[in-house]
């Protein structure tokens, strides 16, 4: 079963060095760059699928506009892994990939599930990033939701207990 890792803003802000946010996971279990480059690297040579959630890049890219000092150099970052992204060049998977997500029933039930989730602080970001994992898990990868939010992690479906896909 091939693997798919879904990468969070936090991981992502920590891969292209986001002034501010160079870390990111509880003191226990801290995301440095190094951390962060050699967990995609040895991803990447196991033959995994990178996920790129639709809500990674937006909060990511708000994170870039926003940092302090040069932006231009993390922005063309950014852009070149939206590239790769976009072409689904190996190793990443593509946004179309996704489509099915922001369907209308798939949106309604967002709207609808989603103020029982921000109760509990989960936000819409992660409520998305939580259904493109359960998206890949029924399409039969084994996920991983690469974090360093352990409110998201708990979200990372478990081995074995595939949901079923409504068509």
């Amino acid at each position: 079963m091939q693997k798919v890792l879904i990468i969070d803003t936090s991981i992502l802000c920590v891969y292209l060095k986001v002034p501010f946010m160079e870390t990111c996971g509880p003191d226990s279990d801290q995301w440095d760059y190094n951390r962060v480059a050699k967990k995609i690297d040895d991803e990447i040579s196991q033959k995994s699928l990178l996920v790129l959630p639709l809500a990674t890049l937006i909060e990511t890219g708000n994170h870039i506009a926003h940092a302090p000092g040069e932006r231009y150099p993390l922005a063309k970052g950014l852009s070149e892994i939206i590239v790769k992204a976009a072409t689904a060049e190996e190793p990443w998977a593509a946004f179309t990939s996704q489509r099915e997500l922001w369907s209308e029933e798939n949106l309604k039930k967002l709207a609808n599930d989603w103020p029982k989730l921000a109760a509990s602080k989960i936000s819409i970001g992660d409520a998305t990033i939580k259904d493109v994992a359960e998206f890949y898990t029924a399409s039969g990868f084994g996920v991983e939701i690469l974090t360093g939010d352990g409110g998201l992690k708990a979200y990372e479906p478990k081995a074995g207990k595939t949901p079923r896909r409504r068509r």
